[in-house]
């Protein structure tokens, strides 16, 4: 039996619009119609283990070329659980489309963060053929996996997040 251990949302409007201009300078329009259209991460089918995310900017992008995706998502996780994000798999197969941090972690702390725990996704086309990766609004192009884990006996943690890093991308 699977345990059901996080709840994905939208950044408010504000926060992804705010982030959306300042990182590519677009007009606050077109950042608050993209944020009409953000879809919350989900699996493909029953068994799958990985919630895609969903592409808000079309991006093309060359060998070598890297270019961060602001999800407009945050999500609240239980503690001790970790969300891990991970490119899909037919996009590292096909293009080795990978991402900058090899493995995004996301702590059950992120969720209130300064920036909301608005998730961005830094990738690279890191192509040994010069394939061109095409990704239009909307398709899927990261998944994630909510892991369990631990700490050890002897730790007295007490420090309290406030931020994260991120942001991205391109206008339509």
């Amino acid at each position: 039996m699977m345990e059901k251990v996080a709840t994905f949302f939208k950044v408010s409007k504000e926060q992804f619009v705010n982030s959306y201009v300042s990182e590519f300078g677009c007009e606050k329009d077109i950042a608050e119609e993209i944020y009409q259209n953000i879809k919350l991460p989900k699996r493909a089918t029953k068994g799958s283990a990985g919630y895609d995310f969903f592409s808000t900017v079309k991006v093309t992008l060359k060998k070598g070329e890297s270019v961060k995706i602001p999800t407009g998502i945050r999500v609240k996780i239980d503690e001790g659980w970790v969300l891990q994000i991970f490119p899909r798999s037919g996009l590292g197969f096909k293009y080795r489309l990978q991402l900058d941090n090899t493995v995004g972690i996301i702590d059950s702390d992120y969720y209130m963060s300064d920036n909301e725990g608005h998730i961005f996704v830094k990738v690279t086309n890191d192509s040994q053929t010069d394939k061109t990766v095409e990704l239009d609004v909307g398709t899927g192009f990261a998944q994630g996996i909510f892991l369990p884990f631990g700490i050890t006996t002897d730790d007295d943690t007490t420090e309290i997040r406030n931020g994260g890093f991120g942001s991205t991308g391109n206008c339509k």
